[in-house]
């Protein structure tokens, strides 16, 4: 069993507040953030309208009488990319980021998958050889002719006998 270290993970390619960074995200968040969420969380390969539990579920909590909240898909979908990409961090902060930054936390995902995306995979493939079995043809025993049923010996004499009698049948 592989042993987890977290020597392996990485920073995030922006920080939270780096909006800047890349202008376009910033006003595509800035203008419209549950656009830019929907687009984050299908891209992410998740359900387009999964960010709008983050704006249904105030007014639903609020309702209960529970003001404060965790907004589920913002949360949820930045612990999920840190998970998938190995990303350094931890839950507390996904919650103070999802809280208290939510636009920025959308932006810094978009950012992050954009960066993704341009960053080359590279899959190494070794000889794969497919073999299939060779075919195996089923055939019948073949039918066995004058043979007796007792088991003593015969004499050369007695089989052409019995060889003789079955030529007069045929003829």
């Amino acid at each position: 069993m592989a042993r987890y270290s977290k020597a392996d993970h990485v920073e995030w390619s922006s920080g939270l507040c780096d909006c800047f960074e890349d202008s376009n995200t910033c006003c595509y968040g800035f203008w419209c953030c549950p656009c830019l969420a929907c687009t984050v969380s299908g891209r992410f390969q998740e359900n387009r309208c999964l960010p709008l539990c983050d704006i249904i579920t105030p007014a639903i909590l609020t309702a209960c009488g529970i003001p404060l909240f965790v907004p589920p898909a913002v949360f949820g979908l930045r612990a999920a990319m840190r998970n998938r990409y190995k990303i350094k961090g931890n839950l507390c902060r996904d919650i103070c980021a999802s809280c208290f930054c939510a636009w920025c936390s959308w932006c810094q995902m978009h950012r992050e998958l954009r960066q993704r995306d341009k960053t080359p995979t590279i899959i190494n493939v070794t000889n794969v050889v497919n073999m299939q079995p060779a075919p195996v043809m089923m055939m019948r025993p073949a039918p066995m002719v004058n043979q007796t049923v007792n088991h003593r010996e015969e004499t050369p004499n007695q089989r052409y006998k019995v060889w003789l009698e079955s030529e007069a049948v045929e003829v």
